[in-house]
C-alpha cells in the first residue's frame, strides 16, 4: 500500500470512529466527553492503526511501544480507536461503558482493561509517568518508543513542567509527547485562563524537539510520526497538534458546553449528517474486516 492509499484508509477509519463515538454518546444514559474526543480522533487514529508498535494479539510483548493517556477523559476514543485495531469488540463497550467494574470507564483503569499501560484522569499525571517508563527503558537498553497523549489544559499544572525538564536533562529520545492543542478547557478558553503561548518556545527551552502540525490532517500526522528519531537518540520530540474541540460537528466546534453532554435522537441525526458532509464516506475495509 503506498502512503497515499494509507492515508486515505487512515481518513476513513478516524470518519469511522467519530461515528462511533456520536452513536455512544447518543445512546448512553449520561454524558461523555465528546468534545476532547472529537479533537483527538484524527491522533489516535494515527497512533494506534500506523505510528505505534502494539499488536492485539500479543499485548504483552516486551518490544511494544507504550502508550500513556495523560488526558484520560479522551478514553472513549483511545477505547474506539483499540476497537477498530482489534483489541476487543466496540459492542462490549456500548453494552458496558460507565457500568460498576465494566472494563470501559470514563477514565481508562490498567487493571479492568488489558492493553492499557497506566490508569489515568487526574490530569498532569501522565507526563511523569511517561518520563518514567522512558528511562527505565533506556537503562535496560530497551528499543522500545513511549508515548504520551496530553491535553493543552493540563499543561498548565507544573507537574508537566518538571517531567518535561527531567526528559530533556535524562536524554529521552524514545520519549514522544503529543499534545491536543484544541486551546479549551472545561468551562473557558486555555489563554483566557493560563497564557500558554509562546507554547513552542517553552517545550524547546526544556530541550524538546517540537513539530507543530494540523491535527486533522492525516498527511501531516503521518508525516510527523515518520520523521520521529530513532528510539535511541538523545532528544524528546512533542508534536503540538492544532485541532478544534468538537471536530466535524458543526454545533459542537468550539463550543465550551460540548466538553461533555449527552446527544438527543434529533442531536444524533443532526451530527451524523455533519459528519457526512464533512467528510463523505461511508466505511473502510481493514484486513479485511468490515468495519
Amino acid at each position: 500500500m503506498d502512503k497515499q492509499q494509507e492515508i486515505a484508509r487512515l481518513e476513513a477509519l478516524a470518519y469511522e470512529l467519530r461515528k462511533k463515538l456520536l452513536h455512544l454518546c447518543g445512546t448512553y444514559g449520561g454524558p461523555v466527553h465528546i468534545g476532547g474526543d472529537l479533537s483527538a480522533a484524527d491522533l489516535l487514529i494515527a497512533l494506534y492503526h500506523y505510528g505505534m508498535n502494539v499488536d492485539p494479539n500479543n499485548i504483552m510483548n516486551p518490544a511494544r511501544d507504550r502508550f500513556i493517556l495523560s488526558k484520560g477523559h479522551g478514553a472513549v476514543c483511545m477505547y474506539i480507536a483499540m476497537a477498530l485495531r482489534g483489541f476487543f469488540d466496540y459492542d462490549e463497550i456500548c453494552a458496558t461503558y460507565g457500568k460498576l467494574d465494566s472494563a470501559f470507564g470514563m477514565h481508562p483503569c490498567k487493571v479492568q482493561l488489558p492493553g492499557v499501560e497506566t490508569s489515568s484522569g487526574s490530569l498532569g499525571h501522565g507526563l511523569s509517568i511517561a518520563v518514567g517508563m522512558a528511562l527505565a527503558a533506556k537503562q535496560k537498553g530497551q528499543k522500545h518508543r513511549v508515548f504520551c497523549f496530553m491535553g493543552d489544559g493540563e499543561t498548565c499544572e507544573g507537574s508537566i513542567w518538571e517531567a518535561a525538564m527531567a526528559a530533556g536533562s535524562y536524554k529521552l529520545g524514545n520519549l514522544i509527547g503529543i499534545v491536543d492543542r484544541n486551546r479549551q478547557l472545561m468551562t473557558s478558553y486555555t489563554e483566557d485562563m493560563i497564557h500558554l503561548e509562546p507554547y513552542v518556545d517553552k517545550w524547546q527551552a526544556f530541550g524538546w524537539r517540537v513539530i507543530e502540525l494540523d491535527g486533522h490532517n492525516m498527511a501531516e500526522i503521518v508525516a510527523a510520526l515518520d520523521s520521529l528519531p530513532a528510539p535511541d537518540s538523545e532528544q524528546p520530540t512533542v508534536l503540538i497538534a492544532h485541532t478544534i474541540k468538537g471536530k466535524g460537528v458543526s454545533f459542537m466546534e468550539r463550543d465550551i458546553g460540548w466538553h461533555a453532554g449527552a446527544l438527543s435522537e434529533e442531536d444524533l441525526e443532526r451530527a451524523l449528517k455533519d459528519l457526512e458532509a464533512t467528510y463523505g464516506k461511508s466505511g473502510v475495509e481493514n484486513n479485511g474486516r468490515n468495519l
